[in-house]
């Protein structure tokens, strides 16, 4: 299997992607394709292994096969490996577990738009608006819900690290690099996701790219 992501610093989908092919136990060639650089609309055009996504990232091909969109290559792995390896197994916390990374896959974004992805930066005196607000409650509302019912297991949303948490890692970038406040339960989920042995495989990752996209890194130090 071959998985083209973005850029790590910025590219939450293509997290979220890589996180589901560690998850799937499954070995895997990674390239990175720097978007947004001075010649991503060449690229994007000319890249054969983009050309399946309209050039957007995350792409998983296997054999003949290719996958595009975070959430339906987490669907694609399942099949292949077992359900069970990204879901919960009773069906009172799988349908929460469905049901909370859909909301996530299309929703959020206010969320997403004022507060890109950007794991190396750290913002002081961010304000958020009312809708990022909202957002946050939201959110920190499904985690607290989650972990009450369903986490008794693990540090995780649903006790072991699971599709759910797959999908939420950027959040829990996103919230650590604009300062956003949380309860305890909450900072120390994250904090779980954030130590996890995949997610600082990636934070290196991005620590060491030396690509910077202005657009994002604006937000990040109002």
């Amino acid at each position: 299997m071959k998985l083209i992501i973005g850029n790590k610093n910025y590219s939450s989908w293509s997290l979220r992607a890589w996180l589901a092919v560690k998850q799937s136990g499954l070995a895997f060639e990674e390239l990175t394709v720097p978007i947004l650089g001075e010649d991503w609309e060449e690229r994007k055009r000319s890249a054969e292994e983009l050309a399946p996504s309209s050039g957007k990232v995350p792409v998983l091909w296997d054999g003949e096969a290719v996958v595009w969109d975070s959430l339906a290559i987490i669907e694609y792995l399942a099949d292949k490996v077992g359900r069970d390896r990204f879901w919960p197994k009773d069906d009172g916390p799988r349908a929460m577990a469905r049901s909370m990374v859909a909301e996530m896959h299309s929703s959020y974004l206010a969320l997403r738009r004022s507060c890109p992805m950007n794991v190396r930066a750290s913002a002081s005196g961010f304000t958020l608006s009312a809708e990022v607000q909202a957002d946050v409650v939201r959110i920190l509302t499904l985690w607290a819900e989650a972990r009450a019912r369903f986490g008794k297991g693990g540090p995780f949303l649903f006790g072991t690290f699971c599709a759910a948490d797959v999908i939420y890692a950027p959040v829990v970038s996103r919230f650590r690099t604009y300062g956003i406040g949380v309860p305890g339960f909450a900072l120390s989920y994250m904090q779980a996701v954030w130590e996890h042995e995949w997610m600082q495989q990636w934070i290196a990752g991005a620590e060491a790219e030396q690509w910077v996209i202005e657009q994002y890194e604006m937000p990040a130090a109002q």
